[in-house]
């Protein structure tokens, strides 16, 4: 997920407290952008849904929503693939409006969903995300093989739901999103764990390079966040009438 790029200031001869010092920091700045990013879309989810005109048109107009859809998946195709080619400026600017835009698109569950049960799904997916990550954090096993098990569970998800848009199996779907719940719970952890492996090899990185891979990996966690929570409040939402 993260490259890591040509060295710089920190490697030298720093002492471990240093080396560890950096390290705490760029987590840090992993986490803060992440939940930026977080609240930056509930935010703007919540804006948009206050006002049901902009949110039919996003429900009715499905030129717009597709238009919208394709935005986002631009953004982190660009941010993930040339974030090494951007000034740290860029990056943020791509990292936030992807945040809004897909807090627009994410608006559209209050008309499926009633609001207390996405809060409670909301806060549910952050206990299950945080222990997740709290897991990948401590834990001294490697997540290598987990992470490779996970993406190819995600790969399997995509291709079944692709194969399920033909043949319309409601049983099907269901597997789809609990087999969904595990795998984004396991990525989770497993990048959590990276965050942490990059946070370790951070020291020998510049300031720029330390900041472009905090927001990848923030995109990488925020990502993990929303997915769990969507399959989280397809299964336990509660529909509006």
């Amino acid at each position: 997920m993260l490259n890591l790029g040509t060295t710089a200031p920190y490697a030298g001869a720093a002492s471990p407290a240093a080396l560890a010092a950096v390290r705490t920091r760029f987590v840090k700045a992993v986490y803060q952008w992440m939940a930026g990013g977080l609240a930056l879309t509930a935010g703007t989810a919540l804006l948009v849904a206050q006002s049901p005109t902009l949110l039919m048109n996003l429900v009715m107009n499905r030129g717009l929503f597709l238009l919208l859809i394709v935005a986002e998946l631009g953004l982190v195709v660009w941010l993930s693939g040339w974030i090494q080619k951007m000034s740290v400026r860029t990056a943020s600017w791509a990292f936030l409006g992807y945040s809004v835009l897909n807090g627009v698109t994410l608006s559209t569950i209050f008309v499926a969903y009633t609001g207390s049960s996405i809060v409670v799904t909301f806060a549910t997916t952050a206990a299950v995300f945080g222990a997740a990550a709290a897991y990948g954090t401590l834990t001294g096993r490697d997540l290598t093989s987990v992470g490779s098990f996970a993406f190819m569970g995600l790969v399997g998800m995509i291709v079944g739901s692709l194969l399920n848009w033909f043949f319309k199996s409601p049983a099907f779907d269901w597997a789809l999103t609990y087999v969904g719940v595990i795998v984004f719970v396991l990525l989770a952890a497993y990048d959590a764990q990276k965050v942490q492996r990059i946070g370790l090899s951070a020291a020998a990185q510049g300031e720029a390079a330390l900041s472009r891979h905090a927001i990848l990996g923030a995109l990488a966690l925020y990502l993990d966040f929303i997915n769990l929570f969507l399959l989280l409040l397809r299964l336990f939402g509660r529909q509006r009438d």
